[in-house]
């Protein structure tokens, strides 16, 4: 009938338009995430007569994302206002998450494109300027430095590790395979850092495109979004055709990359569809997917959302099992507003699957650090 909707799209609607409003990067939601960890208590168990849901730890925040946000945060909340100046200037998105973003913005962070777009005046009244979490190349580290900016640099540690491992393969004359998706912030960082000896592929038909001499130092590096699986078949092509290139002492995938991926694995072989929370420019969001809708094959499908507004009710019909995670810039807040979305449509069981117990954690920038302890000495 016209102009009528399902009994379900309309309880949707409405626990969306209620959650999405009262949803913040530092999860305003916490009522729902009592609710939710009280119904799973210490058991990963499911339990009850409702539909389930089974959702996947870890999942959100990584460590590096956990940093930046703070970083930005922290400037923000110690801003000496100057006159019509923002606290802080971020380079590109801090991470890939929109909301995460949105809500930096609200709390008065200005983010820009490119450093052309931050004003002399802005510069010369030390306004810092902060370089999100994927990295930068060279060049743009070149302009900060001659426009005499105060940068902060988020860069995740592991991202820098690899900026590192470019700078010293280049020294003892290697070229290098990088393997990563074009276009990607941090792929374009550590390009950036040895154009000409870095080799940038994505798929396994990249590397007959590559033409190295029989005996060139060669050496294999990977951007840390990826995952062992996802890269398996391009380094098996390319240990074919050049059997003599070496990989770094240590991997550069990234611990929170690969953990996220193996809960969400093991999640989706138990339940019939899979929603993934995160923005469409996250690199791990949408492997994440990719990764939940491998393990359900034809039992049922994986979805991406940014929030749960993009849910559609017809997913889940005749669905009794679903599994929720989120890709690593993803506030918990976000998955709290799926989970509760589901609700009205009968998904009342809560439980979680926990694969490893995370305990990573960076310090923040050293600049930031060093800009706090000046801050905080009594003057003589």
């Amino acid at each position: 009938m016209r102009g009528v909707l399902c009994t379900n799209c309309v309880r949707l609607a409405e626990t969306v338009l209620a959650m999405v409003a009262g949803i913040t990067m530092n999860g305003a939601s916490n009522g729902v995430r009592k609710r939710v960890e009280t119904q799973m208590g210490a058991t990963s168990g499911m339990s009850g007569d409702g539909k389930h849901i089974i959702l996947a730890d870890p999942r959100g925040f990584c460590a590096g994302v956990d940093r930046a946000i703070a970083t930005v945060q922290t400037i923000v909340k110690t801003a000496h206002p100057h006159s019509g100046l923002p606290p802080v200037y971020v380079r590109r998105q801090i991470v890939h998450n929109r909301h995460v973003v949105d809500d930096l913005a609200a709390q008065g962070a200005v983010f820009v494109e490119e450093l052309s777009e931050i004003p002399d005046d802005a510069v010369a009244a030390g306004v810092p300027v902060v370089f999100s979490a994927h990295g930068v190349s060279p060049q743009v580290q070149a302009e900060a430095k001659r426009r005499g900016m105060f940068i902060v640099d988020a860069t995740c540690p592991l991202v820098s590790k690899v900026h590192r491992e470019v700078l010293r393969f280049v020294r003892e004359g290697y070229e290098i395979v990088y393997i990563g998706h074009r276009g990607h912030d941090e792929a374009v960082g550590v390009v950036g850092e040895s154009p000409e000896h870095v080799h940038l592929i994505e798929h396994e038909d990249d590397v007959a495109d590559l033409d190295f001499r029989p005996g060139q130092k060669l050496v294999l590096l990977t951007q840390t979004t990826l995952s062992v699986d996802e890269t398996a078949g391009v380094v098996a092509a390319l240990k074919k055709r050049f059997d003599w290139i070496e990989e770094p002492p240590s991997s550069d995938i990234c611990y929170a990359t690969q953990n996220r991926q193996t809960a969400v694995k093991t999640v989706a072989e138990r339940a019939q569809c899979v929603v993934i929370v995160g923005s469409a420019n996250s690199s791990n969001s949408v492997r994440l997917m990719e990764v939940a809708q491998e393990a359900l094959g034809e039992r049922g499908r994986a979805h991406r959302v940014d929030d749960a507004a993009e849910m559609d009710p017809a997913w889940f019909e005749g669905v009794d099992t679903v599994g929720v995670s989120s890709g690593a810039s993803v506030p918990d807040s976000l998955v709290d507003g799926v989970v509760e979305a589901l609700r009205p449509l009968g998904f009342t069981d809560v439980s979680y699957v926990e694969t490893v117990k995370e305990n990573m954690h960076f310090v923040l920038p050293a600049a930031l650090r060093k800009r706090e302890g000046s801050a905080g000495k009594r003057p003589e």
